[in-house]
Formats: structure tokens, C-alpha cells, sequence
């Protein structure tokens, strides 16, 4: 059992990417961390299997634990899908939490939304600042732009901070997402590498600075704000080729597949990340070599990362 004023963090997505890495990160730091997912491997961490659009069983577990904290990381984020799934989680399982919260009763000191960077679209500034106007271009988007629509009802209500991350990455991310497909390439020496759109840059992060800035903003004061989560800076696609060609020694053939190329695509995402550091102090950021190095490194089973560089 919890020790009175312990920090008990609830994660939704307890077994995501971003959820894995966070939880560890939390209780290396003291945390409590408890989980809800609706994988059926959750049980594993003695997290049980909820439908986050079940409302009752969220309430029953809230009431549970009795987190201080919530970090909702739960969505559907694969860009291409069922549009209506991306809107039953990410809209509606959102308002399926904020109810059960509500409902529990249960007093929080914060609760942590990831929204996303594509959200702006195709920005006429960059780096882009929290107050772009928002240009979603695809369902994933705009599901996330309509969800933090819905939390404007639920901001007097609930001590609420919305996150727009970036792209991040690091060991263990699905391949099914551009970098750790590269990565993975490169570790097998595939001979080939079938992409899409190659003339596009991203502002690419790690995700132990994601997570870095997740805590701070977990025991920052300030609710009601949205806040970027990015470097500042962005890599293009053909330069992330150029940094694992040189890590692996491998130089491998690049091809454009029709299949994998997106008419709605985004250039460019760089985004600024001045909000979060004015609000939570300066976080280090990790060079974009390092955090390629560091995936691929991680795959042979040595993960370890030398002081991080600036971008």
C-alpha cells in the first residue's frame, strides 16, 4: 500500500511504447505506477484489461488505485486506418475517462492529455508555437484536434495540461513507424529499404526527453495550458539515412514505394518547445546521431548512451 502523500500515477496505455518507457521512468523516481490497457497481456503488471470507452470499469479502477496523478496516453495513432476507430478512442475514449474521473470522485493534482503535433498540419511559421491554428489533415489528426475541443467543457473541472508531442522515438518503438523501421533495416543490413515520401523533415526527439518532460510537467503548477513537447530542431528523412549509413557501415538501396507514399502528407514538423521551458526549466536534448546510435545499439543488446549532445 501507498505511504500517505506518495505520487501514485495512473497511465492509460500502461503497455504503448510511450507508456512502458514512462512507467519505468516514474519508478525509478519513487513513483507508484499503475496501468490501464486494453491488451490482454496487461494482467502481466497486475493491470487489468479495460475498454477505456467503458466507463464503469475506468471508474472501478480509478477508485482502486486512487491515483494523484493521470497520464493519458491511450489512442489510436497509426495515421492510416478506420476512420471511426480514431474517433471512438481518441475523442470518445477521452470523454469516457474525464466521466469516470468526474464519477470517482477522487481529488487529482494533474492530469496529462497527449494530443499531437500533427495537429497543425502544414504550419505557415516554423518552428511552430502552441497558438498555430490548428490544420488537421487526416482522421488521426483531426480525432485529436476534436478531442481538445471536448476538453475545454472539463478544464474548470479538472486540473488538466494538454500535450502536443512531436515525432519521438527510442528501443522498442513498433516498426510500424518510420524511424524504428529504418533502424531495424540497417541492424539486419536489409539490402533494400522500401519508404515513402523522402523529401520530408521532422522535429525528432527521444523518448527519454519526452518522458523528462512528462514528469516535470506532472509537478509543475500550471494546468489549463497546452504545451508542445519537441527539440526545436528537425532532421530531414535522406539526412536519418545519411546518420545510419554511418553507424552500421551498411548502404543499403532506397527505394520509393507508391504504397507507403501519403497524399496528405506533412513537409515539415519543427516545432518550439519555449512554453515547456519556460514553464518546467530547461530539458537536455539529445543529439539526433545519439538517439539513432542508441536504437541501434539497443538492438544488439547495448543500450547505453554517452552524455547526451545538443541537436
Amino acid at each position: 500500500m501507498a505511504f500517505l502523500g506518495s505520487q501514485r500515477a495512473l497511465i492509460t496505455g500502461r503497455f504503448g511504447f510511450t507508456g512502458t518507457h514512462l512507467a519505468k521512468f516514474l519508478e525509478l523516481r519513487g513513483w507508484e505506477v499503475f496501468g490501464l490497457d486494453r491488451t490482454e497481456d496487461s494482467n502481466a503488471d497486475n493491470t487489468p484489461t479495460i475498454d477505456i470507452n467503458d466507463t464503469g470499469s475506468v471508474v472501478q479502477r480509478l477508485t482502486e488505485v486512487r491515483p494523484t496523478h493521470i497520464v493519458h496516453l491511450a489512442a489510436h495513432s497509426h495515421v492510416v486506418g478506420d476512420p471511426l476507430a480514431f474517433y471512438r478512442v481518441n475523442l470518445l475514449g477521452t470523454e469516457s475517462l474525464m466521466e469516470a474521473i468526474a464519477s470517482s470522485g477522487i481529488k487529482l493534482a494533474k492530469v496529462l492529455i497527449a494530443s499531437s503535433a500533427t495537429v497543425y498540419g502544414n504550419a505557415d511559421h516554423s518552428p511552430i508555437t502552441e497558438d498555430e491554428p490548428l490544420r488537421p489533415m487526416n482522421h488521426y489528426a483531426l480525432s485529436k484536434a476534436s478531442m481538445e475541443q471536448m476538453l475545454f467543457k472539463w478544464q474548470a473541472r479538472l486540473p488538466i495540461v494538454i500535450t502536443r508531442p512531436f515525432n519521438y522515438t527510442g528501443p522498442g518503438q513498433s516498426e510500424a513507424f518510420v524511424m524504428p523501421k529504418i533502424v531495424h533495416a540497417f541492424h539486419r543490413r536489409d539490402p533494400v529499404i522500401r519508404l515513402g515520401n523522402l523529401d520530408v523533415a521532422r522535429d525528432l526527439s527521444d523518448i527519454r526527453f519526452v518522458c523528462e518532460a512528462y514528469l516535470r510537467l506532472l509537478q509543475a503548477q500550471s494546468t489549463g495550458q497546452t504545451f508542445n513537447i519537441c527539440s526545436g530542431s528537425s532532421i530531414h528523412l535522406l539526412r536519418v539515412l545519411e546518420l545510419l549509413r554511418e553507424i552500421s557501415g551498411h548502404d543499403p538501396r532506397i527505394e520509393v514505394d507508391p504504397a507507403f507514399v501519403r497524399k496528405d502528407e506533412i513537409k515539415e514538423l519543427c516545432g518550439s518547445p519555449r512554453r515547456l521551458f519556460d514553464a518546467v526549466g530547461e530539458i537536455p536534448l539529445i543529439s539526433h546521431r545519439d538517439i539513432l546510435d542508441h536504437m541501434y545499439r539497443a538492438l544488439s543488446g547495448d543500450a547505453t548512451l554517452a552524455t547526451p549532445t545538443q541537436s
